[in-house]
């Protein structure tokens, strides 16, 4: 028996590894253009990251394996610390203050400069909110429900509040999620301001007429992708605003809590942001770049092979997740169905797509930082040749490091759960095998993403 599941366990790492080596991901200038050549590229020894991907998560897994002790287990995670504090006067004014500077953008994206480097909206749509924001919400908490503007300005409307089909679920934001990287990768959005600006306008058209038929909390909650994204970003965070003030808890900790996946829709959700995270920074490789051109020298149309690439990877992501949750339920021995193990371990993937966000944007930001000061000091007339930082070689370390810290929670996260979920000591561990080996080919690639020096995607 064991030998036949040590097969299994190894035809899991070979699908893995087969469905990546393929035309499985892609972008064409996904922040890029001006932009990503302004931001620079991080470059790390290869056998940095072939010693030390895989190694270091499999080391973690046999470490944790050790602490089998539920009730400390079980004491780390419900560790909080709850401060009162009433802040819906100051939700007010926040989601008034967004409104304006999304209005701000739009109208900045039509009027001002050409130039995506000295274009306020273009800086702070992809440097101050993609880039900057989007990290404070898994390093610290999600502030989006007080930030969004679409979501304000859908309170303040009017709302036929028509019955949202309980069958569609969380699918149509997996296909908005999808849809929003795909209209990134087949248009230059980062060179282009006016372009920028009419996206957003289109974005907002959407979301509005939405809220309008369905109701705000219907629309926000089940159909948006953006607030879905921040929403399961925020469950890495140690902060969580509550009813009576906030909640500070140890980083991961939540995403052990049932029912935060509650249905497969909601797994193929995390398994697609898992995946875009992986897409944004694969397209910016050389290994991407003499494919993309050996397949369009064939005939085949760019435009096609971006976003087919973009669904085929996606495919190839979740039936791996798929995968290793059926070999779960083989090794641990249990009557759970592999949708309902997949349900409760789809969360450990969250800090891995974390990390690796911060790994492929810190550098961006701090690079471009001075640029988006630049444009915001004079948003109609910023000055001429703005100034970019440009970051030490051993910077490279540092993206390496943030991968394998959300690796490492993700380990742990998923050992919390599997002592959550299986009555036996033993249990639990083996239940883990499959996930571990999903977990270690993907931090190889991870690491060998960010190592890879950054080339301009071809074609598009």
């Amino acid at each position: 028996m064991r030998v036949r599941m040590d097969r299994r366990i190894a035809a899991l790492a070979a699908f893995f590894t087969a469905v990546l080596a393929g035309p499985v991901v892609g972008r064409a200038l996904a922040h890029g253009g001006n932009l990503r050549a302004a931001a620079g590229s991080m470059s790390v020894p290869t056998w940095l990251f072939l010693l030390t991907g895989g190694g270091v998560v499999g080391a973690s897994f046999l470490l944790a394996s050790f602490v089998t002790d539920r009730a400390f287990i079980r004491t780390m995670h419900e560790w909080r610390r709850v401060a009162s504090a009433r802040v819906d006067g100051i939700r007010t004014v926040t989601r008034l203050l967004s409104v304006l500077a999304l209005v701000g953008i739009v109208v900045i994206g039509f009027l001002g400069p050409a130039d995506s480097l000295r274009n306020a909206a273009t800086m702070v749509v992809w440097v101050g909110w993609w880039a900057g924001y989007v990290a404070t919400v898994y390093l610290l908490g999600n502030s989006w429900p007080a930030l969004n503007p679409w979501r304000a300005l859908a309170e303040w409307l009017p709302s036929l509040d028509r019955e949202y089909p309980e069958r569609f679920g969380a699918w149509p934001s997996v296909v908005g999620l999808l849809a929003l990287i795909w209209v990134e990768v087949v248009s230059p959005l980062a060179d282009e301001p006016r372009l920028l600006s009419w996206v957003i306008v289109g974005y907002s058209v959407v979301t509005l007429a939405g809220a309008l038929v369905y109701g705000p909390d219907a629309w926000f909650d089940n159909v948006d992708p953006v607030s879905r994204v921040f929403r399961y970003y925020g469950r890495v965070a140690p902060l969580r605003r509550t009813d009576s003030g906030f909640e500070l808890r140890l980083p991961g900790a939540a995403l052990t809590e049932p029912r935060l996946a509650d249905g497969r829709d909601e797994v193929a959700f995390v398994v697609a942001l898992l995946w875009v995270t992986t897409y944004d920074g694969f397209v910016g490789t050389p290994v991407w770049a003499e494919f993309a051109r050996a397949v369009v020298g064939v005939g085949v149309p760019a435009q096609l092979v971006y976003p087919a690439a973009l669904l085929v990877g996606f495919g190839a992501f979740w039936g791996a997740y798929r995968l290793a949750s059926r070999y779960s339920r083989e090794t641990a021995g249990t009557y759970l169905t592999p949708e309902a193990i997949g349900r409760r371990f789809v969360p450990s993937l969250l800090p891995i797509a974390a990390g690796y966000h911060l790994a492929h944007f810190l550098g961006y930001f701090i690079s471009l930082s001075p640029v988006l000061t630049n444009a915001l000091s004079s948003p109609l007339s910023p000055p001429f040749d703005p100034v970019v930082i440009v970051l030490p070689g051993w910077f490279g370390t540092v993206a390496v490091t943030f991968v394998l810290l959300g690796h490492l929670l993700a380990v742990w996260v998923a050992h919390a759960t599997a002592y959550e979920v299986f009555p036996g000591r033993l249990q639990a561990v083996r239940s883990q095998y499959p996930f571990v080996v999903v977990m270690v080919l993907y931090t190889m690639i991870s690491l060998w993403i960010v190592a890879a020096p950054d080339v301009e995607p071809p074609y598009l």
